[in-house]
């Protein structure tokens, strides 16, 4: 599973699932609906940070980011999971609230249990410790108006 958070409120924007670990079906992918779903805009500056995985450091993802000049690429540091521990965070509260939990008969029911958990929970209702316990959309609510 591929999946592209937005840093500032934690928002899972979008994600890919697949049983092979190219970049056309991960990286590429995510990154690719991320851009239907949230359009650069004037050309401003945002950074696109990732772990070092093959299907980030691969000639056809790095293309594909260099596309867009308001792009900086950022990878953790090597052997440092820190550097990525949003997304972790994410996948171990993914497994623990919904995966764990269930059998998935073929990939076809996990995919869409997974979206469901995300677009019906985990960006709407979920509350977030990072987001002083709001869920995202009260939290987005809040930073609009300061």
């Amino acid at each position: 599973m591929t999946t592209v958070i937005d840093l500032f409120d934690r928002k899972v924007i979008d994600w890919a699932l697949s049983s092979v670990i190219t970049a056309k079906n991960t990286s590429v992918s995510a990154f690719r609906m991320t851009l239907v779903y949230r359009p650069i805009i004037n050309n401003s500056p945002l950074i696109f940070h990732s772990d070092r995985g093959i299907q980030y450091a691969c000639g056809e993802f790095v293309r594909e980011i260099d596309n867009y000049k308001s792009i900086t690429r950022s990878m953790s540091g090597k052997g440092n999971c820190w550097d990525n521990a949003v997304a972790e965070s994410f996948f171990k509260t993914l497994k623990t609230e919904l995966i764990y939990h269930n059998r998935f008969r073929n990939k076809h029911e996990a995919e869409s249990s997974i979206s469901e958990y995300i677009e019906k929970f985990y960006n709407t209702d979920r509350r977030h410790g990072h987001l002083d316990n709001l869920n995202i959309l009260e939290y987005r609510k809040l930073m609009s108006r300061n």
